[in-house]
């Protein structure tokens, strides 16, 4: 069987473009995962999400334990087969979604007690339980079972979370065991404190994994401080394994990662701005809603190739989501998808040809130009 490994081609400054390689195929880094959190990319068919150009997918733990269960999943083949995709899946462990979705949380060494935000239903979320779910699930990488404190948060509770964490990190690796072609990466945890990400890097590496994350971000801190983070926190992690920046982001959000040493991200920003009418493009935001776009017969970019661009014009995708038409959603989300995975090959072309700093500049002043004007 084929072994999980990262294969580090290029580095450009401290972006890097290379391929992680497992059973299901390979994964072209940097890499942007859609999310797909209850089993689907919502308003997408699968063989649509990998046309935009997509290598991987991400499910939620948390979501799918609730309904349909992961032992469902499980005696139905498993969730590459259950949700019809064929290439390798990334579960998150359900920590982030217990902190910003449940009710009435209990937190103790043990784990987390939780209700379920469905059916009110009580449940409980371990690192054991939280490998075991996703080991049910089927999924290529498997992420530690971590605790994520809301920010701002003070330092005593940075770090008395950051510990707890790393406690899971080890118990998470060992529930994993033994899984040839199965990835498992630990989460750097520790604020916006340069000293706990040291800590808690430190702490994972002695435990050993085969990606490591940084998270605790894009929880509200703002770019500045999350790239500010980044310019220490990437570089304390090891150089010849994949680095995962956990929920993030907009465009210009997942260019600054790249360009401080990240290989993956993830955001439901591109499928949920989709469903409510906002745009992405390379000249900036597009709000389709605005009734500046009623009469307007041109593409959302005439230099996009995804269907909503090449078949259909403003007034037509201002008039469908007005009309709350269901293929609204649907172009909106290609459109945006397809728009987030040409900035990932961009960066990776670039990157290998090391003309990043001059591919940024470009981006930054397309981005600066603002939508062409109305008609």
């Amino acid at each position: 069987m084929k072994k999980f490994s990262f294969d580090l081609q290029a580095r450009d400054g401290a972006a890097r473009t290379g391929v992680i390689s497992t059973p299901r195929g390979d994964i072209r880094t940097p890499a942007f995962m859609p999310v797909g959190t209850a089993a689907t990319v919502k308003a997408m068919m699968p063989e649509s999400v990998a046309a935009t150009g997509a290598d991987i997918l991400l499910g939620n733990t948390y979501h799918l334990m609730l309904r349909p269960t992961a032992e469902r999943i499980d005696r139905l083949g498993g969730l590459h087969k259950f949700m019809n995709w064929d290439k390798p899946i990334l579960t998150d462990s359900g920590g982030f979604q217990v902190m910003s979705l449940s009710d009435l949380r209990k937190l103790t060494e043990k784990g987390v007690t939780f209700k379920s935000h469905i059916d009110g239903s009580k449940h409980e979320l371990t690192p054991e339980r939280s490998m075991e779910i996703q080991k049910l699930l089927g999924s290529d990488i498997v992420m530690c079972f971590d605790e994520c404190p809301a920010l701002p948060a003070d330092r005593a509770r940075i770090a008395e979370s950051m510990r707890l964490s790393m406690r899971w990190a080890k118990r998470s690796r060992d529930a994993f065991g033994d899984r040839p072609g199965y990835a498992l990466f630990g989460i750097q945890q520790g604020g916006l404190e340069q000293d706990f990400r040291e800590e808690s890097a430190k702490a994972l590496m002695e435990v050993g994994f085969d990606g490591y994350a940084v998270g605790g971000l894009a929880v509200g801190e703002g770019q500045e401080a999350m790239f500010g983070c980044l310019d220490f926190a990437t570089d304390m992690l090891p150089v010849d394994r994949p680095r995962y920046l956990m929920g993030v982001g907009k465009p210009d959000d997942i260019v600054g990662a790249v360009a401080r040493g990240i290989d993956m991200m993830d955001c439901v920003l591109p499928s949920r701005s989709g469903r409510t009418g906002q745009v992405f493009t390379r000249h900036g935001v597009v709000n389709i809603k605005n009734a500046r776009h009623a009469d307007d017969p041109r593409p959302l970019d005439e230099a996009c190739t995804c269907p909503a661009c090449s078949n259909y014009s403003r007034a037509y995708l201002h008039h469908v989501f007005r009309s709350q038409e269901m293929i609204s959603g649907m172009l909106l989300t290609w459109h945006n998808l397809h728009y987030f995975q040409e900035i990932m090959a961009g960066m990776r072309g670039a990157i290998a040809a090391g003309t990043f700093d001059a591919w940024q500049a470009d981006f930054h002043s397309q981005r600066a130009q603002g939508d062409i004007d109305p008609l």
